[in-house]
């Protein structure tokens, strides 16, 4: 069974930045995930900000995060990172991240559709002066 576990949320100051976790275990050999960062704002819908095939690499960020937000991974440490830069108060949510299980149709899918098998709890961040 996969897990997942978040970490690396807190508050910053509008303009700042922060790099969110995610550390997973678990994983069936053999198989290659798509691993998303989603985020929920009180009284908001989900959101699918940033999703990554680790077949292929194969990157989706959402409108709203575009060229602040970067998705990366450790394969080794296997671990699952997003670097928010230039942060701003509607970014203020609680933060999850995601695994699909194939098949994957693609990043923009799993994001726009907010698909995921596997959910990690949560790491809340706060952008406020």
């Amino acid at each position: 069974q996969l897990q997942l576990a978040e970490s690396g949320g807190g508050l910053v100051q509008p303009g700042g930045s922060l790099r969110l976790s995610c550390a997973a275990s678990g994983f069936t050999p053999g198989y290659y995930y798509a691993i998303g960062w989603f985020r929920q704002a009180p009284g908001k819908e989900r959101e699918g900000i940033s999703c990554m095939q680790t077949s292929n690499g194969n990157t989706y960020y959402s409108d709203s995060v575009r060229g602040r937000f970067t998705i990366s991974r450790d394969g080794a440490k296997k671990t699952v990172y997003l670097q928010m830069n230039s942060l701003k108060p509607e970014d203020t949510a609680v933060y999850y991240c995601a695994a699909e299980a194939p098949p994957i149709t693609s990043a923009q899918a799993m994001c726009v559709g907010i698909r995921g098998d596997y959910w990690g709890p949560g790491t809340q961040v706060t952008v406020s002066s």
